[in-house]
């Protein structure tokens, strides 16, 4: 009974079910993989950093990378250009960063988010930065760019506001060279509110990890469905022969038609019936 399986047609089902079925499972396993690496990367970007670790010489600390970012790092120079990065939000209330550039011992200068002040970008109600030599101490983040959460990247900013915070955006305000990266000040001075570090970017629970998630259980449906179909054809099949050998089916190409039951295939149709 078994033998159809044998034909041509089953060996390309049963050739499409044998390479079908562990591609959906290496798909799904590989989109799980995917999705439990987010999970990891986002428990360490929020991890807490240990209250003694020690800072690091910036230059240590680059380029950034999930490793890197938010940790404190330490530099020293001389404060130069002090710009203002309007349309930022903190603990639900809109103001702007104080940024002020700083020029490091290497002739390049890495900018530093000095705090935070409410309301509207105002340069007169930002603090002056220290004057002379200082040494600054500031979690390390990564340039940001137009897709940036938060940033205002529409451009048309008046003169000494800054609408994202990279060196690509800085490198036709400032004459000199620029760190690929940025510090913001976790203790300011002169009553701003602390800027907190941000975690890396793609580190995060967000609709990318979800799609994942869903698309490890869709390849697993599907390597399901496959089985399903292939099993409902098989099972079909069966019945079909089965069917035959009782007599309820004819043979393929005989033309004729199972008698129905209760009557004598020799007794003449009854009236009105269609021809047999």
């Amino acid at each position: 009974m078994h033998r159809f399986l044998l034909t041509p047609r089953w060996w390309g089902i049963n050739v499409f079910v044998a390479l079908g079925v562990p591609f959906c499972l290496f798909m799904g396993t590989w989109q799980l993989g995917r999705f439990e690496d987010r999970v990891d990367t986002h428990k360490e970007a929020t991890s807490a950093r240990p209250a003694d670790q020690a800072a690091a010489p910036l230059e240590s600390l680059l380029p950034v990378d999930k490793r890197t970012s938010g940790r404190l790092a330490s530099v020293s120079g001389e404060y130069a250009d002090q710009l203002l990065v309007p349309e930022r939000r903190l603990d639900g209330k809109s103001g702007f960063y104080v940024l002020t550039l700083l020029r490091t011992d290497t002739g390049k200068a890495v900018p530093v988010v000095r705090g935070w002040l409410p309301g509207t970008a105002d340069a007169g109600r930002a603090p002056a930065p220290p004057a002379g030599r200082v040494e600054v101490t500031g979690a390390l983040q990564a340039s940001e760019n137009s897709t940036s959460k938060g940033v205002h990247s529409e451009g048309g900013l008046p003169a000494g506001q800054l609408g994202v915070i990279g060196a690509a955006s800085l490198v036709n305000i400032v004459p000199y060279g620029l760190y690929d990266a940025w510090l913001t000040v976790q203790t300011p001075a002169d009553g701003m509110t602390p800027v907190p570090a941000r975690a890396p970017v793609n580190t995060g629970l967000d609709l990318k990890a979800f799609q994942n998630l869903g698309y490890t259980g869709e390849w697993f449906v599907f390597a399901a469905f496959v089985l399903f179909m292939w099993f409902r054809l098989y099972r079909r099949e069966v019945e079909t022969l089965r069917d035959t050998e009782a007599g309820l089916v004819d043979e393929p190409g005989t033309g004729a038609v199972a008698p129905a039951a209760g009557r004598d295939p020799a007794e003449p149709a009854p009236a009105g019936a269609g021809p047999a």
